[in-house]
């Protein structure tokens, strides 16, 4: 089972997503892709490793995260990554060759990788145009992002006010 779960700011989305990498009964995995490049970002991650169980591991992947998912993956596991929008912007510092690659090396993983899959990520596209071209860019990119990963998912969930919207089920 692969899981798109999308929400705003302080929506209830990785919540929901820990909810549900816990009910799967599985080992779980989870994999943060943001980096610690201030002290406020240091507290929110220190913050969301409080909030999650002790017996989870922990992948910190900022870059390459479909290499990391696919040596991970197996039937017994539940991967959960959070968030696809921190990756999306580590990828667009890297430069273009290197986010048309990775963002090819996930979706093409996807598909095959076992388990449950959880991705969480910001929607980003319900707002006012941005006033600067990266941030344009970044909207722009997060939107084709989301819409080729839940074309790959068997679910997409949208959370708002901590209430879970099913925007996709295939897996009944």
């Amino acid at each position: 089972m692969k899981e798109l779960i999308l929400g705003g700011a302080r929506s209830g989305k990785s919540a929901f997503a820990q909810q549900r990498a816990l009910a799967s009964g599985l080992n779980v995995i989870y994999f943060a892709t943001a980096q610690a490049g201030d002290a406020e970002m240091a507290e929110r991650i220190a913050r969301h490793r409080a909030e999650r169980p002790k017996d989870w591991g922990l992948i910190e992947e900022p870059l390459a995260l479909a290499k990391a998912l696919n040596n991970c993956a197996a039937p017994d596991r539940c991967l959960l990554v959070d968030c696809l929008t921190l990756w999306l912007g580590n990828l667009l510092a890297a430069g273009d060759d290197r986010l048309d690659a990775e963002t090819n090396a996930l979706l093409d993983a996807i598909p095959s990788l076992p388990g449950q899959i959880l991705l969480v990520s910001n929607e980003v596209g319900q707002g006012i145009v941005p006033a600067n071209p990266l941030a344009r860019r970044f909207r722009d990119e997060a939107g084709r992002l989301h819409q080729a990963v839940a074309s790959r998912c068997d679910r997409a969930t949208f959370v708002v006010a901590g209430l879970p919207l099913t925007l996709k089920d295939c897996s009944a």
